[in-house]
């Protein structure tokens, strides 16, 4: 694989900590959940990765609708629910997501079609595959 872009971030102190991007543009203070026993007084890892996903999902989106020539609305929208819990095997944690996609003005099986070729484009959908359930819905 060529590699078109690469950055880094930087963790202290685990779940009730800080990261940042290296170069300085993003900076987040961390905080464990209060359902998971912690302040909630920050963000934590589940929120960026959904902020994360819904935002690379709505580009995947927009570049297969592209190459279709069908041009994406402005006021769409995918929202990212992601879970987390203990793992049935009781090894660890594992995570769930759920992407809801609004595209006003598409219709539903349009609609549909573009979200499954997004899924198989995206890379954070190919990065999850066959690892965590991803369940996919147009609204």
């Amino acid at each position: 694989m060529k590699i078109a872009y690469r950055t880094q971030a930087v963790a202290t102190g685990g779940r009730d900590g800080r990261a940042e991007t290296k170069d300085g543009s993003y900076s987040v203070n961390l905080a464990v959940p209060k359902e998971m026993g912690g302040t909630g007084a920050g963000n934590n890892p589940e929120q960026l990765f959904a902020a994360g996903y819904a935002a690379c999902f709505l580009g995947a989106l927009k570049f297969v609708a592209g190459k279709e020539k069908i041009r994406i609305p402005d006021d769409a929208t995918v929202t990212s629910t992601v879970g987390i819990g203990p793992r049935d095997d009781d090894t660890g944690f594992g995570l769930e997501v759920a992407l809801e996609v609004n595209l006003p003005g598409i219709d539903r099986a349009t609609a549909e079609d573009l979200v499954n070729k997004a899924h198989v484009v995206c890379p954070y959908s190919h990065a999850t595959r066959g690892n965590i359930d991803v369940r996919l819905s147009v609204v």
